[in-house]
C-alpha cells in the first residue's frame, strides 16, 4: 500500500520527497540572536529525523523583536554568519531540506525564558520597549507596548526583507513567515489584539493588510525556486476571535500576495487563553483552510503517531504535518513512521546498518 505521508509534494520551486516537517521549536539558547554550538548539535541531529523539511525555531527580524534575550536572530552580520555556520553542518551531515521561520515577536516580546518562569521581564532583567498594533498588553502583568506607528510598520515590513535576504545568503530552501501565536502578524489580524481605527484596522479586509503587504514585499525578494510561506493562526479560541474560516480567507489573501503554502495552528493571542488538549486538534481547522483557499497546507499541533499523521494526509484534511515534541521525544521519529507504513527514507550512509535491509530487528517491527 502507498503511503500517503511519504510521497512527494512540491512547494513552489522546492520538491519535498514526504509530507513529514520538523516544526520551527524555539530553544531560547542563542547569545544575543547568534545561534551556537546548541543550535548546531540539536539542529544537526534533526536533520536526520526522516523529515524531507527542517525549520530553524522562530528568528527575529530586529533585536527587539525577540521574545527572549536567548531567543535566535536573524538581524545582524554576526547573526547570519553564526546561522551559516550552523546551516552548513545541516548541509554536510543532513538529509532534509532546510527552511527557516521569520519573526517579530510583538506585544510578546521582552520576556523571561520558559524555565524561568516565561513572564514580562521586570525592570532588572534588561526589558526593552514593545510594538503592537494596538497599545493593548498580552495579559496582567505584561509590558503595555506602544501602537504602532506607519514608520514602524515601515521599519519592520523592510527588517523582514532584510531578513529573508539574509536567509537567501545563508542559503535555505524554505522561508516561512510567523503570523500566528500572538507575535506580531496574528496581533494584527485578530480582533482581540488589533483596535485600530485606521486603514490597518476594523475589518478583517483591513486587519490583513500589513502581514499581506509584508508578505508581498518579501516575495519580491525571494527568487520561486526558494518555498515561501507563513504559519497563520485556524482560531483565537476565544469569544469574538479568528475563527477557520477567517483563517481561510487569511491563506487566500496570501496566497495572492505570492506564497506557496500555509501552515495552520492556533491559539496564542492572549495570556489567558488556552488550546484543546485533543490529538491534532488544529487538523479540522487545517481542513477548512485547505477546502477554500487553494493554497498547499501544513498542519501541527499534537501530532504524534505514524498512523495518525498518515491519515491527516490521506484523509485530505492537509497536505503536510509538522511535529515539534514528537521530534524531541525521538529524533528518528520519521525512520519509524516510515517502518510502519511499509516506506522507506534517505538515511545518512553511516546508518544504513540499522535500517531494515540490513538489520533484521528493524525489519521484524
Amino acid at each position: 500500500m502507498t503511503s500517503a505521508l511519504f510521497s512527494s509534494i512540491r512547494l513552489g520551486g522546492l520538491e519535498l520527497s514526504n509530507r513529514i516537517v520538523v516544526s520551527p521549536m524555539c530553544q531560547y539558547s542563542a547569545d544575543d540572536g547568534c545561534a551556537n554550538d546548541w543550535h548546531l548539535t540539536h539542529l544537526g541531529m534533526l536533520a536526520n529525523s526522516g523529515a524531507a523539511l527542517l525549520v530553524v525555531e522562530a528568528s527575529g527580524v530586529e533585536r527587539s523583536g525577540r521574545i527572549t534575550h536567548g531567543c535566535l536572530g536573524i538581524y545582524s552580520d554576526d547573526c547570519e554568519a553564526a546561522l551559516a555556520r550552523v546551516v552548513a553542518h545541516c548541509r554536510r551531515i543532513g538529509t532534509a531540506k532546510l527552511g527557516i521561520q521569520l519573526a517579530h515577536a510583538g506585544r510578546k516580546a521582552s520576556a523571561q525564558l520558559p524555565w524561568q518562569g516565561g513572564q514580562a521581564l521586570t525592570a532588572g532583567a534588561d526589558p526593552w520597549p514593545t510594538i503592537a498594533p494596538s497599545a493593548i498588553p498580552f495579559g496582567p502583568n505584561w509590558h503595555t507596548p506602544r501602537e504602532m506607528t506607519e514608520d514602524d510598520m515601515t521599519r519592520v515590513r523592510e527588517a523582514f526583507v532584510t531578513a529573508a535576504k539574509r536567509a537567501m545568503r545563508i542559503g535555505f530552501d524554505a522561508i516561512e513567515l510567523h503570523m500566528a501565536h500572538g507575535y506580531l502578524m496574528h496581533s494584527f489580524v485578530s480582533p482581540i489584539s488589533n483596535k485600530r481605527t485606521d486603514g490597518y484596522g476594523g475589518s478583517l479586509d483591513n486587519r490583513m493588510r500589513y502581514p499581506c503587504e509584508i508578505a508581498r514585499a518579501v516575495r519580491a525578494v525571494t527568487p520561486k525556486n526558494i518555498a515561501l510561506g507563513a504559519r497563520i493562526t485556524g482560531s483565537d479560541w476565544t469569544e469574538g476571535g479568528l475563527t477557520a474560516d477567517d483563517a481561510a480567507m487569511f491563506a487566500t489573501a496570501l496566497k495572492n500576495a505570492g506564497l506557496d503554502f500555509v501552515c495552520v495552528s492556533s491559539g496564542g493571542i492572549t495570556a489567558e487563553t488556552r488550546n484543546p488538549p485533543d490529538l491534532g486538534y488544529n487538523a479540522p481547522l487545517a481542513a477548512t483552510v485547505k477546502k477554500s483557499a487553494g493554497i498547499a497546507v501544513r498542519t501541527v499541533g499534537l501530532i504524534v503517531d505514524p498512523k495518525q499523521a498518515e491519515a491527516i494526509v490521506a484523509e485530505g484534511k492537509a497536505d503536510m504535518v509538522s511535529l515539534a515534541r514528537a521530534m524531541l521525544d525521538d529524533p528518528h521519529w520519521g525512520w519509524h513512521a516510515a517502518r510502519a507504513l511499509g516506506a522507506d527514507v534517505q538515511r545518512p550512509p553511516q546508518y544504513l546498518r540499522a535500517g531494515p535491509k540490513l538489520w533484521a530487528p528493524a525489519a521484524a517491527r
